[in-house]
Protein backbone atom coordinates (compact mmCIF):
# COMPACT_ATOMS: atom_id res chain seq x y z
CA UNK A 1 0.00 0.00 0.00
CA UNK A 2 1.20 3.64 -0.80
CA UNK A 3 2.50 6.04 1.54
CA UNK A 4 1.59 5.58 5.56
CA UNK A 5 -0.43 2.85 4.34
CA UNK A 6 2.72 1.08 3.69
CA UNK A 7 3.04 1.26 7.87
CA UNK A 8 -0.62 0.54 8.11
CA UNK A 9 0.34 -2.98 6.09
CA UNK A 10 3.48 -3.83 8.18
CA UNK A 11 1.74 -3.40 11.61
CA UNK A 12 -1.35 -5.23 10.34
CA UNK A 13 1.21 -8.01 9.46
CA UNK A 14 2.74 -8.27 12.03
CA UNK A 15 -0.56 -8.24 14.04
CA UNK A 16 -1.77 -11.79 12.69
CA UNK A 17 1.60 -13.01 12.27
CA UNK A 18 0.80 -15.31 15.64
CA UNK A 19 -1.95 -17.15 14.10
CA UNK A 20 -0.08 -18.07 10.78
CA UNK A 21 3.69 -18.97 11.74
CA UNK A 22 3.19 -21.82 9.55
CA UNK A 23 2.98 -19.58 6.77
CA UNK A 24 5.43 -17.00 7.40
CA UNK A 25 7.89 -20.13 8.20
CA UNK A 26 6.98 -21.57 4.70
CA UNK A 27 7.71 -18.30 2.84
CA UNK A 28 10.76 -18.12 4.88
CA UNK A 29 11.85 -21.11 3.88
CA UNK A 30 11.24 -20.69 0.44
CA UNK A 31 13.11 -17.29 0.69
CA UNK A 32 16.14 -19.34 1.83
CA UNK A 33 16.48 -21.83 0.22
CA UNK A 34 16.55 -19.48 -3.10
CA UNK A 35 19.01 -17.63 -1.52
CA UNK A 36 21.24 -20.30 -0.59
CA UNK A 37 21.05 -21.24 -4.36
CA UNK A 38 21.90 -18.13 -5.75
CA UNK A 39 24.36 -17.06 -3.40
CA UNK A 40 26.07 -19.84 -1.42
CA UNK A 41 25.03 -20.58 2.25
CA UNK A 42 27.51 -18.60 3.73
CA UNK A 43 25.70 -15.39 5.04
CA UNK A 44 28.42 -13.34 5.58
CA UNK A 45 29.04 -13.92 1.99
CA UNK A 46 25.81 -13.41 0.86
CA UNK A 47 23.87 -10.26 2.21
CA UNK A 48 20.45 -11.39 0.76
CA UNK A 49 20.65 -14.70 3.14
CA UNK A 50 21.88 -12.65 5.82
CA UNK A 51 18.82 -10.16 5.76
CA UNK A 52 16.86 -13.64 5.84
CA UNK A 53 18.26 -15.82 8.11
CA UNK A 54 17.88 -11.98 10.75
CA UNK A 55 13.96 -12.26 9.82
CA UNK A 56 13.86 -15.81 10.68
CA UNK A 57 15.53 -15.12 14.44
CA UNK A 58 12.70 -12.40 14.88
CA UNK A 59 10.07 -15.05 13.69
CA UNK A 60 11.39 -17.44 16.35
CA UNK A 61 11.61 -19.75 13.06
CA UNK A 62 13.49 -23.11 14.27
CA UNK A 63 16.56 -23.47 13.81
CA UNK A 64 16.56 -26.72 12.02
CA UNK A 65 13.84 -25.26 9.83
CA UNK A 66 16.71 -22.97 8.54
CA UNK A 67 19.27 -25.53 8.35
CA UNK A 68 17.09 -27.18 6.09
CA UNK A 69 16.07 -24.68 3.91
CA UNK A 70 19.97 -23.66 3.33
CA UNK A 71 20.91 -27.18 2.43
CA UNK A 72 18.02 -27.68 -0.24
CA UNK A 73 19.68 -24.17 -1.87
CA UNK A 74 23.12 -25.17 -1.64
CA UNK A 75 22.13 -28.64 -2.99
CA UNK A 76 23.02 -30.99 0.26
CA UNK A 77 19.27 -32.07 0.78
CA UNK A 78 17.40 -32.76 -1.85
CA UNK A 79 14.65 -30.46 -2.48
CA UNK A 80 11.50 -29.07 -4.73
CA UNK A 81 12.57 -27.03 -7.18
CA UNK A 82 11.04 -23.32 -6.81
CA UNK A 83 10.73 -20.52 -9.39
CA UNK A 84 10.20 -16.79 -8.63
CA UNK A 85 7.47 -15.32 -10.36
CA UNK A 86 5.26 -12.35 -10.41
CA UNK A 87 1.80 -12.02 -11.76
CA UNK A 88 -0.27 -8.54 -12.26
CA UNK A 89 -3.70 -7.69 -11.76
CA UNK A 90 -6.27 -5.05 -11.17
CA UNK A 91 -8.26 -4.86 -7.75
CA UNK A 92 -11.51 -2.90 -7.58
CA UNK A 93 -11.80 0.91 -8.18
CA UNK A 94 -8.90 0.19 -11.12
CA UNK A 95 -5.75 -0.48 -7.98
CA UNK A 96 -2.95 -2.34 -9.44
CA UNK A 97 -1.56 -5.28 -7.59
CA UNK A 98 1.58 -7.06 -8.32
CA UNK A 99 1.80 -10.48 -6.49
CA UNK A 100 5.66 -11.99 -5.53
CA UNK A 101 5.51 -15.56 -5.91
CA UNK A 102 7.80 -18.65 -5.56
CA UNK A 103 5.97 -21.70 -6.82
CA UNK A 104 6.97 -24.91 -8.15
CA UNK A 105 3.81 -24.79 -10.14
CA UNK A 106 2.92 -21.83 -12.44
CA UNK A 107 -0.29 -23.00 -13.72
CA UNK A 108 -1.76 -23.79 -10.67
CA UNK A 109 -1.05 -20.54 -8.63
CA UNK A 110 -2.04 -18.52 -11.55
CA UNK A 111 -5.59 -20.32 -11.69
CA UNK A 112 -5.37 -19.65 -7.84
CA UNK A 113 -4.41 -16.71 -8.24
CA UNK A 114 -6.98 -15.18 -11.02
CA UNK A 115 -9.61 -16.87 -9.10
CA UNK A 116 -8.74 -14.57 -6.01
CA UNK A 117 -9.02 -11.23 -8.61
CA UNK A 118 -12.37 -12.46 -9.76
CA UNK A 119 -14.20 -13.27 -6.10
CA UNK A 120 -13.46 -9.67 -5.59
CA UNK A 121 -13.70 -7.50 -8.40
CA UNK A 122 -10.78 -7.64 -9.97
CA UNK A 123 -9.04 -9.29 -12.71
CA UNK A 124 -5.34 -10.65 -13.66
CA UNK A 125 -3.78 -8.70 -16.10
CA UNK A 126 -0.74 -9.16 -18.92
CA UNK A 127 2.72 -9.16 -17.30
CA UNK A 128 3.58 -5.18 -17.78
CA UNK A 129 0.41 -4.53 -17.86
CA UNK A 130 0.92 -2.02 -14.10
CA UNK A 131 4.16 -2.29 -13.35
CA UNK A 132 5.21 1.22 -15.23
CA UNK A 133 2.83 2.34 -11.78
CA UNK A 134 6.06 1.16 -9.45
CA UNK A 135 9.78 1.89 -8.28
CA UNK A 136 11.09 -1.27 -8.29
CA UNK A 137 13.75 -0.52 -5.71
CA UNK A 138 15.22 -1.68 -1.99
CA UNK A 139 13.11 -0.10 0.61
CA UNK A 140 13.64 -0.04 4.38
CA UNK A 141 11.15 1.04 6.77
CA UNK A 142 12.37 2.57 10.53
CA UNK A 143 10.52 3.34 13.65
CA UNK A 144 11.22 7.02 14.89
CA UNK A 145 12.50 5.91 18.21
CA UNK A 146 15.11 3.66 16.72
CA UNK A 147 17.28 6.66 15.06
CA UNK A 148 17.39 10.34 14.53
CA UNK A 149 16.92 11.58 10.64
CA UNK A 150 20.53 13.33 10.87
CA UNK A 151 22.15 9.45 11.65
CA UNK A 152 20.10 7.80 9.83
CA UNK A 153 20.73 9.38 6.80
CA UNK A 154 24.10 9.92 7.16
CA UNK A 155 24.87 6.05 7.32
CA UNK A 156 22.28 5.58 4.68
CA UNK A 157 23.49 8.04 2.07
CA UNK A 158 26.89 7.02 2.71
CA UNK A 159 25.66 3.56 1.86
CA UNK A 160 24.01 4.62 -1.46
CA UNK A 161 20.54 5.17 -0.76
CA UNK A 162 18.93 7.44 -3.31
CA UNK A 163 16.71 8.73 -0.31
CA UNK A 164 15.23 8.83 3.20
CA UNK A 165 11.95 10.32 3.45
CA UNK A 166 10.37 11.08 6.84
CA UNK A 167 6.84 10.61 8.35
CA UNK A 168 4.69 10.67 11.33
CA UNK A 169 4.86 6.66 11.14
CA UNK A 170 8.90 7.04 10.94
CA UNK A 171 11.71 7.00 7.79
CA UNK A 172 11.90 5.28 4.93
CA UNK A 173 14.99 4.70 2.76
CA UNK A 174 14.89 4.09 -0.79
CA UNK A 175 17.85 2.81 -2.76
CA UNK A 176 18.60 1.11 -5.84
CA UNK A 177 18.09 -2.42 -6.13
CA UNK A 178 21.90 -3.02 -6.59
CA UNK A 179 22.43 -1.10 -3.32
CA UNK A 180 20.24 -3.22 -1.19
CA UNK A 181 23.30 -5.51 0.11
CA UNK A 182 25.08 -2.81 0.80
CA UNK A 183 22.38 -0.51 2.44
CA UNK A 184 21.12 -3.50 4.61
CA UNK A 185 24.51 -3.98 5.83
CA UNK A 186 25.19 -0.63 6.86
CA UNK A 187 22.03 -0.46 9.11
CA UNK A 188 22.75 -3.54 10.53
CA UNK A 189 26.38 -2.63 11.34
CA UNK A 190 24.99 0.99 12.79
CA UNK A 191 22.41 -1.17 14.72
CA UNK A 192 19.41 0.80 13.07
CA UNK A 193 16.90 -1.94 13.32
CA UNK A 194 14.15 -2.07 10.60
CA UNK A 195 10.34 -2.56 10.62
CA UNK A 196 10.65 -3.91 7.18
CA UNK A 197 13.32 -4.39 4.50
CA UNK A 198 12.45 -5.65 0.97
CA UNK A 199 13.32 -5.14 -2.48
CA UNK A 200 9.74 -3.68 -2.60
CA UNK A 201 7.35 -2.58 -5.62
CA UNK A 202 6.89 1.03 -4.44
CA UNK A 203 3.66 3.27 -5.97
CA UNK A 204 4.64 6.24 -8.30
CA UNK A 205 0.81 7.28 -8.41
CA UNK A 206 -1.54 5.71 -6.11
CA UNK A 207 -5.27 5.53 -6.38
CA UNK A 208 -7.46 7.35 -3.75
CA UNK A 209 -10.23 4.94 -1.82
CA UNK A 210 -12.53 6.63 -0.02
CA UNK A 211 -15.44 4.47 -0.07
CA UNK A 212 -16.12 1.71 2.77
CA UNK A 213 -17.48 -1.09 0.43
CA UNK A 214 -14.04 -0.91 -2.05
CA UNK A 215 -12.13 -0.94 1.06
CA UNK A 216 -13.30 -3.62 2.75
CA UNK A 217 -12.94 -5.65 -1.20
CA UNK A 218 -10.17 -4.23 -1.30
CA UNK A 219 -8.48 -5.66 1.76
CA UNK A 220 -10.38 -8.56 1.32
CA UNK A 221 -8.89 -9.43 -1.75
CA UNK A 222 -5.17 -8.74 0.27
CA UNK A 223 -6.07 -11.40 2.61
CA UNK A 224 -7.48 -13.87 -0.45
CA UNK A 225 -4.03 -12.92 -2.34
CA UNK A 226 -1.72 -13.27 1.10
CA UNK A 227 -3.52 -16.32 2.58
CA UNK A 228 -2.29 -18.51 -0.78
CA UNK A 229 0.97 -20.95 -0.13
CA UNK A 230 3.16 -19.72 -3.32
CA UNK A 231 2.09 -16.02 -2.46
CA UNK A 232 5.55 -14.11 -0.96
CA UNK A 233 4.13 -10.55 -0.93
CA UNK A 234 1.53 -7.90 -2.58
CA UNK A 235 2.41 -4.90 -3.83
CA UNK A 236 -0.66 -2.38 -4.68
CA UNK A 237 -1.00 1.29 -4.99
CA UNK A 238 -4.27 2.24 -2.95
CA UNK A 239 -4.37 5.13 -0.81
CA UNK A 240 -6.48 4.77 1.98
CA UNK A 241 -6.52 6.79 5.39
CA UNK A 242 -6.86 5.02 8.57
CA UNK A 243 -10.73 5.90 9.37
CA UNK A 244 -11.70 4.16 5.68
CA UNK A 245 -9.31 1.16 7.17
CA UNK A 246 -10.37 1.02 10.42
CA UNK A 247 -14.40 0.99 9.71
CA UNK A 248 -13.73 -1.70 6.43
CA UNK A 249 -12.19 -4.32 8.97
CA UNK A 250 -14.89 -3.55 11.49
Amino acid sequence: MAGHNKWSKVKRAKAITDARKGKVFSRLSRDITLAAKSGGGDPDANARLRTLLLKAREANMPVDNVDRAIKKGTGELPGVVYEEVNYEGYGPGGVAFIVKCTTDNKQRIAQEIRSAFARWGGNLAQNGAVTFQFLHAGQFLVARETTTEDKLMEIALEAGADDVIASDQGFEVRCDLHLFDKVSHALEQARIKTESAEIAYIPTNTVPVTEVEAARSLLKLHDALEELDDVQQVFSNEEMDDAVSAAAQG
